[in-house]
């Protein structure tokens, strides 16, 4: 028995010695392996914004009508309501108009009364242009007759132009849609005083909107024809991307701002309303430096953001040179940028790509 436990003493204490040495060999081939720190890109908050304007914006129909009338009349009808959609030449809404039927009638009457003179002139006329070729008739009476019978012909032409512009008054009495559209605003109803001038609809063509942006006269230099304009809209948040395809050159009504038109292509266009309200960073050309856009917003690139569950965070460079994952709060975002509320200062470098998988802890160096 005796020397069965010494046997088993001295086998363990081998194994221990053996495990031991194996440790030990690991570790030293731990520390002799040598780790190739992985090569990244560094970039700085509001890097791709410095050459942009960031400003805001209204969407708004390329196209609008206010519908109004000539003459003074109560509303008889009104046929559409707001957001109803409209075809070209549909009746919208009709007035009053029957002192304006009363004028046409005493036109159509004298335009009878004229036509009958004219007859009896073009007889008289007949007669002694014949009698003057016989020579029984002077010059004298020929010309009597010619000067009574333009006369009437002038008449009837007075009488029916009277008619003409009755008819465009009565023209007025019933409202029309220029366009097809849809119907935004609806100032009056039926039985209400409509006076000349006074807009009672208002129409916008439909599917066809712009983005109208106010750009400050000290910037309006660096804003281009043809630019490729980033916009978010955060009521419905999507971001889409416009053409500047107008610009403003005189700012006398709209206190030193200059209006410039974004065109929104048609294929972005589906849950766009007009008057939603748009970010829109404008490019800039030109040797500027810093533009100041009026914004301490910290903006990052979007794939710069690394998503775990329902935590977002990104990768900044530790002291120690190694990856860093900073996790932070993400705002609104604007085009292919995203705002930081936290966890990442203005001044304060982020990795923006990398030649490799990043994880915290490991080494990186600069890319030159």
């Amino acid at each position: 028995m005796n020397k069965n436990v010494k046997t088993t003493t001295v086998m363990l204490a081998l194994t221990g010695i053996l495990l031991t040495a194996c440790s030990s060999n690991e570790k030293k081939a731990e520390t002799t392996t040598v780790v190739t720190p992985i090569e990244v890109k560094l970039s700085m908050p509001n890097a791709a914004t410095q050459n942009a304007l960031s400003l805001g914006g209204q969407i708004e129909a390329v196209q609008s009508a206010n519908i109004s009338t000539r003459v003074m009349g109560y509303i008889t009808s009104m046929r559409v309501k707001v957001g109803d959609h409209v075809s070209q030449g549909q009746l919208l809404a009709t007035i009053s108009n029957q002192d304006i039927l009363a004028k046409r009638a005493q036109a159509d009457a004298m335009i009878a009364e004229a036509e009958a003179a004219l007859r009896n002139a073009q007889k008289d006329y007949d007669r002694f242009t014949a009698l003057y070729q016989q020579q029984s008739a002077s010059a004298k009476e020929l010309d009597n007759v010619t000067l009574q019978y333009n006369a009437a012909k002038s008449r009837v032409d007075a009488a029916k132009q009277m008619r003409n512009e009755v008819n465009a008054m009565l023209a007025y009495t019933n409202l029309t849609a220029p366009f097809s559209g849809v119907v935004t605003q609806k100032m009056a109803d039926a039985g209400s005083m409509a006076n000349p001038g006074m807009p009672l609809l208002t129409i916008e063509k439909s599917g066809s909107f712009q983005v109208s942006i106010a750009v400050p006269e000290s910037q309006i230099n660096y804003v281009k024809m043809g630019n490729v304009v980033p916009l978010y809209i955060q009521a419905i948040n999507k971001s889409i991307k416009g053409t500047i395809t107008q610009i403003s050159e005189s700012a006398q009504y709209t206190g030193g701002q200059y209006m410039v038109k974004v065109a929104i292509p048609e294929n972005e266009k589906a849950g766009l309303y007009a008057g939603m309200y748009v970010t829109a960073q404008l490019p800039i050309k030109g040797n500027v430096a810093v533009v100041n856009t009026g914004s301490d917003a910290v903006m990052v690139p979007v794939s710069a953001i690394v998503t775990k569950d329902e935590l977002t965070g990104l990768y900044t460079v530790s002291a120690n040179h190694t990856a860093l994952l900073r996790w932070v709060r993400l705002g609104k975002q604007m085009g292919n940028e995203v705002e930081v509320l936290s966890g990442l200062s203005k001044d304060e470098p982020f990795i923006l790509s990398a030649n490799g998988k990043l994880a915290d802890g490991v080494p990186v160096k600069e890319m030159k």
